[in-house]
């Protein structure tokens, strides 16, 4: 690789935090290895990420662009009537973007925006990396990945959606303060005001929330009253903060109800076992600080990929599942029986670190700079007819 040169990359993804943290990380990790790289995010506005990534430091634009909605629902139908026309809007914006900025590859991670900025760039001439969090591909992957250079998976068995040449197995990059936890319990729990004395679960919603498991702690009340030696660090989401920080489980004496947690690596030091959903970046996670979980996948996504993800990990002994509509009866039994059986939380902790991949965010940096660069040597002419 050409130390030398300056790329330009530009990176799109988001809507939720499985796709802005890895997209995030992966910039990260560019700027590490080559840090003049001139980067430019492209997102949906009103999404986090119009937030998140310029508080990391970068820029971003946004296109007006929502996802197809799958419901039969009379607000469903009158926003799908509106997507060709935001659809068509957003790709002739992608296109003005990718002509100002002139990127030397396009990383996509998913999310609204992600489509139409990585089909004009192919359409364009311009080198593309799909980042598949998931172990069951999308739609918009599976289409722009007839055309996309590279494509970073986290899954095995994913060339039964993608063609096989192009697969990279990276698995999915991580914010970099959770490569680190050693040594940092002590500091955790102060920070969170745990007791060292008794066991601790993290309950994490996403950064939405997730209203299976902020029911299931509203309604076991009496169970978690009953395990005073059990503490419980509870984030329900800013959405959902309001509808149950006076709840009586929020009053208990060992749980804290929290909306957003600010320090995930503090979060994850202090906890003895976590119970989540099963999307991609709360598995990665999982998989890279090694704590026992307890996975409840969210039925209402996409080709049902979180109950994939999840029985990908239990198939090799790495986590519990709990099924959604089960969660207000089973998921804190389920995490007590882990906290109350050290070899089982050993097991599980063992099984499910050896999944993690503490260099994902590199590898795929190291993919998307080889395509800068090779693409950095078409000769000028040739470029310029590419992007007509």
């Amino acid at each position: 690789m050409t130390q030398k040169s300056i790329y330009k990359v530009m990176i799109t993804g988001g809507g939720t935090g499985g796709h802005v943290f890895p997209a995030i990380a992966i910039a990260d990790a560019i700027r590490r290895i080559q840090p003049e790289t001139n980067f430019l995010f492209v997102g949906a506005v009103g999404k986090m990420e119009m937030d998140r990534v310029p508080k990391a430091g970068y820029a971003i634009e946004g296109l007006q662009i929502a996802g197809f909605q799958r419901g039969l629902s009379f607000s469903s139908l009158r926003r799908n009537l509106s997507f060709p026309f935001k659809l068509f809007s957003a790709s002739l914006k992608a296109r003005r973007l990718i002509r100002r900025f002139e990127p030397d590859v396009v990383i996509g991670t998913g999310g609204y925006a992600s489509g139409p900025l990585m089909r004009a760039a192919q359409l364009m001439g311009i080198p593309t990396l799909i980042q598949e969090q998931n172990s069951h591909a999308g739609v918009t992957n599976k289409l722009l990945a007839k055309k996309a250079e590279v494509i970073c998976v986290a899954y095995d068995h994913m060339n039964a959606y993608f063609p096989a040449e192009k697969i990279q197995f990276t698995g999915n990059p991580v914010r970099a303060d959770l490569l680190h936890l050693e040594g940092k319990r002590a500091e955790a729990l102060a920070y969170y005001q745990l007791d060292p004395n008794k066991k601790t679960i993290a309950i994490i919603g996403g950064s939405l929330g997730a209203r299976t498991l902020n029911i299931a702690m509203r309604e076991n009340t009496a169970f978690l009253s009953s395990h005073p030696e059990v503490q419980v660090i509870w984030q329900c989401g800013r959405f959902y903060e309001y509808e149950y920080k006076d709840c009586d489980t929020a009053h208990l004496p060992q749980v804290q109800l929290r909306a957003f947690i600010d320090r995930m690596d503090y979060l994850y030091a202090a906890a003895d076992v976590v119970i989540s959903r099963a999307g991609a970046l709360s598995i990665s996670e999982l998989c890279l600080v090694g704590k026992p979980a307890v996975l409840v996948p969210s039925p209402n996504v996409a080709e049902d990929h979180q109950t994939k993800n999840a029985l990908a990990l239990v198939e090799k002994g790495a986590a519990r599942i709990v099924r959604d509509a089960e969660a207000s009866e089973k998921v804190l039994k389920e995490a007590l029986l882990i906290l109350e059986n050290p070899a089982l939380a050993f097991s599980l902790a063992e099984s499910i670190h050896q999944l993690g991949r503490p260099a994902a965010a590199e590898n795929i940096a190291k993919a998307a700079l080889q395509l800068a660069e090779k693409h950095q040597g078409i000769p000028k002419m040739k470029k310029s007819k590419k992007r007509q």
